[in-house]
């Protein structure tokens, strides 16, 4: 009996041993950075309304276009455009959740409207800004 108690109690005063532990394993068909319970190519939960919107504009090459509107908050956060040589056009595009949109593209440093798009509302600032209604 005396050997099985002093053996009992050397268990019990020795420290806890600490233990690496060992990195999960990788399972495989899984990316890193991918939320598990997603599939590939599923799209972010709130982002399926999102539709793409292409907008064009022509001015000359080597300028600084961008797009402003009212879902860049304007000026603040303008999209550069990209020109598009064979085309002769700048270009962006932006997702959108369905509703109504205001913008204006920024060449150099004028203001310009969409000459390809005939829907206009008249803004604050005594001039207008094109219109835009994503479904």
């Amino acid at each position: 009996m005396k050997k099985q108690v002093k053996a009992a109690e050397k268990t019990a005063a020795k420290p806890a041993e600490k233990t690496a532990e060992k990195p999960a394993a990788k399972k495989p068909g899984r990316k890193p950075g991918r939320k598990p319970g997603r599939k590939a190519g599923a799209k972010k939960p709130g982002t399926s309304a999102l539709k793409s919107v292409t907008f064009t504009v022509h001015a000359e090459a080597n300028q600084d276009v961008r797009l402003a509107g009212s879902f860049t908050d304007w000026e603040t956060k303008a999209k550069k455009m990209t020109f598009k040589k064979r085309k002769g056009v700048y270009t962006a595009t932006v997702k959108l959740a369905p509703g109504e949109y205001q913008y204006k593209f920024i060449i150099g440093d004028k203001w310009a409207t969409d000459d390809q798009n005939t829907e206009f509302v008249p803004n604050d600032k005594g001039t207008f800004n094109s219109k835009l209604v994503v479904k």
